[in-house]
């Protein structure tokens, strides 16, 4: 598939700002499935300092600073991409998910080493045991570690409610499983929480899902906005994504943007502002297929 994307987050400031900076992850990454074709990155007004890096993880991060007076803050982050859909083991045939987890705790190849470092909590992820409760449901003894986390996505899917209300980026995965409300960045955030409380190596990822779904097909919850999902260390086959929002493997209708240990790793745009008074925030995200 062939995808343009947009997404344009905008600050409307009741008084002037000073001094505003920024880190934006609006930059798809290249993968095996995934090749960035072209972008663009338009910020009004011109930043005094505009830098590109790469972060620890390889995803491309700008960091820019606006140093003059301002009433507003246009942040336009257009690229054009093309994804194919992933080779995916079928997941009864893939190792028991004890084994997985030994040999990441033994870690003595690159890719477990690599992956060894999604084992563990992080700033906004909980290993704990209510977490570890809610996984063993998922994963009886020799389970196969892919069947299990489809079963737990399942359960996450079918278990929770959808809610904008319900949450915010401080929610906790002890709050969500209380609750059972949430959005895709909390059900990512439980789901690599379960994971991680067995051994298992998980890391969150942030991205797109297609704006407009072919004909006869239904519209996905998370379209026309930032979308996040989770992927999972299988040895030998590599990382898999899974989304529990909808309920899927992700294939060709997924963009990937970043990954990292949780949201606050790959936060599309975060940053301050000095003065402004009230600030509004609007954010417009359109995701089209191209022929």
């Amino acid at each position: 598939m062939k995808y343009r994307i947009v997404h344009e987050t905008t600050y409307q400031y009741s008084e002037p700002a000073s001094l505003s900076q920024n880190e934006l992850f609006l930059h798809p990454r290249e993968t095996i499935t995934q090749r960035v074709v072209e972008s663009e990155l338009v910020i009004v007004p011109q930043p005094q300092y505009l830098h590109r890096r790469n972060d620890f993880f390889g995803n491309v991060a700008h960091v820019f600073m606006v140093q003059q007076p301002h009433n507003h803050l246009a942040i336009s982050a257009t690229c054009r991409v093309t994804v194919e859909r992933p080779a995916i083991p079928v997941p009864a045939d893939t190792a028991p998910w004890e084994t997985v987890a030994q040999r990441l705790a033994a870690h003595d190849q690159p890719s477990t080493l690599e992956a060894y470092q999604f084992v563990f909590a992080s700033p906004l992820i909980t290993v704990n045991p209510a977490a570890l409760s809610y996984a063993r449901l998922s994963f009886p003894p020799g389970t196969p570690v892919l069947a299990g986390a489809v079963d737990l996505i399942n359960r996450i899917y079918t278990e929770f409610s959808y809610d904008k209300s319900a949450t915010n980026v401080d929610t906790s995965v002890d709050q969500l499983l209380a609750n059972r409300k949430g959005v895709c960045q909390d059900f990512a955030h439980l789901g690599i929480s379960c994971l991680r409380s067995l051994g298992l190596a998980a890391r969150y990822v942030s991205g797109y899902l297609e704006t407009k779904p072919p004909p006869g097909k239904p519209r996905l919850v998370g379209a026309d906005a930032s979308h996040a999902w989770l992927s999972l260390f299988v040895p030998d086959t590599g990382w898999v994504d899974l989304d529990p929002t909808n309920n899927l493997i992700p294939d060709e209708r997924h963009v990937t943007l970043a990954w990292g240990r949780d949201y606050g790793d790959v936060t599309p745009v975060k940053g301050i502002v000095m003065g402004g008074g009230v600030h509004q925030l609007s954010v417009m995200v359109d995701v089209a297929p191209q022929k």
